[in-house]
C-alpha cells in the first residue's frame, strides 16, 4: 500500500477510485487528490471516466493538471459538443501502470449507479490487483442528505461497478460559502455513513480558508479522523 501521509492524510493503494453520486464533490476531491500527490513528487495519472454528467468532468481541467505534470485519461471528445463521448483505450493502460507499481493512477467515475455503469466496464481489470475505492459523501447535496441514503447509493455503486467500496470521504462542505457552522453542523456525517455500511471514514474535507483559521483544532477534534484540507477547484460559472 502507498503511503500518502506526505500529501494527504491517508493510505491507499496505487490504484484509486473516487466515486459518488453527482454533486457531492467527487471531481473537485479527485483533483485534489491527484494535485497533491503529484506535488508530493509522485507520477500520477487521472482518468476521467465520466461519459454521462457533461458538467464538472476533470476533463475540464486539462491545463491546471497539466501545469502540475499530471497526465490526463480523458474521454474521447471530452471537451468538444459532442453529446456521448467514448471511454479512451488508454483507461486500461493508465490501470495496468499503477499495477506495475509504475505511476498512481486516479480514477474519477461518473455520478451515482448510471455512471458507475463505465467503471463496470473495467471491473475485471481493476479486480488483478489491489485498489481503493473511496466513495465520497456530502450531506449537503440532494439524495446524499441521510444516511440511510448515501449508504443506498454506496451500495448501488458496488452493483453497478462490480467492484467494492474501500472508504468514505466526507466532503460536506458548501465550497466558498462553507461557514464554521455549516461545516461543524455535519462534521461528523462521514462517520456516520461509514458505521453504517462497515467501512472506515478515512477523512473530512474542509475548505482551505476554513481549515487555516482552525488554529485550536476545533474541526480535527469535532470530525474525529482526519481533516483533508481541500482547494476549490471546481466551480459552477456563477461562482
Amino acid at each position: 500500500m502507498l503511503t500518502l501521509s506526505e500529501a494527504v492524510p491517508f493510505k491507499a493503494e496505487r490504484l484509486v477510485i473516487v466515486c459518488g453520486h453527482y454533486g457531492v464533490g467527487k471531481t473537485n476531491f479527485a483533483l485534489n487528490l491527484a494535485i497533491d500527490t503529484a506535488k508530493a513528487g509522485h507520477k500520477v495519472t487521472l482518468v476521467d471516466l465520466d461519459i454521462v454528467n457533461p458538467y464538472f468532468r476533470s476533463s475540464d481541467y486539462g491545463k491546471l493538471l497539466d501545469d502540475t505534470g499530471i497526465e490526463l485519461v480523458a474521454p474521447v471528445l471530452a471537451g468538444s459538443s459532442v453529446d456521448v463521448p467514448s471511454l479512451s483505450p488508454r483507461v486500461l493502460s493508465a490501470i495496468e501502470h499503477a499495477q506495475k507499481g509504475e505511476s498512481i493512477t486516479i480514477i474519477d467515475a461518473g455520478g451515482d449507479d448510471v455512471g458507475a455503469g463505465a467503471l463496470g466496464r473495467f471491473s475485471a481489470a481493476i479486480r488483478q490487483a489491489p485498489y481503493t475505492m473511496i466513495v465520497v459523501v456530502n450531506a449537503y447535496r440532494n439524495l446524499t442528505q441521510t444516511v440511510g441514503d448515501a449508504a443506498t447509493i454506496l451500495r448501488e455503486i458496488e452493483a453497478s461497478s462490480g467492484l467494492s467500496a474501500s472508504c468514505v470521504a466526507n466532503n460536506s462542505h458548501l465550497k466558498q460559502s462553507t461557514t464554521s457552522e455549516s461545516l461543524l453542523a455535519q462534521i461528523d456525517f462521514g462517520n456516520r455513513v461509514a458505521l453504517e455500511v462497515d467501512l472506515p471514514c478515512v477523512c473530512t474535507c474542509i475548505p482551505k480558508t476554513l481549515a487555516n483559521e482552525d488554529v485550536n483544532g476545533v474541526f480535527a477534534d469535532s470530525a474525529h479522523g482526519n481533516i483533508y484540507p481541500v482547494s476549490i477547484y471546481v466551480k459552477t460559472p456563477w461562482e
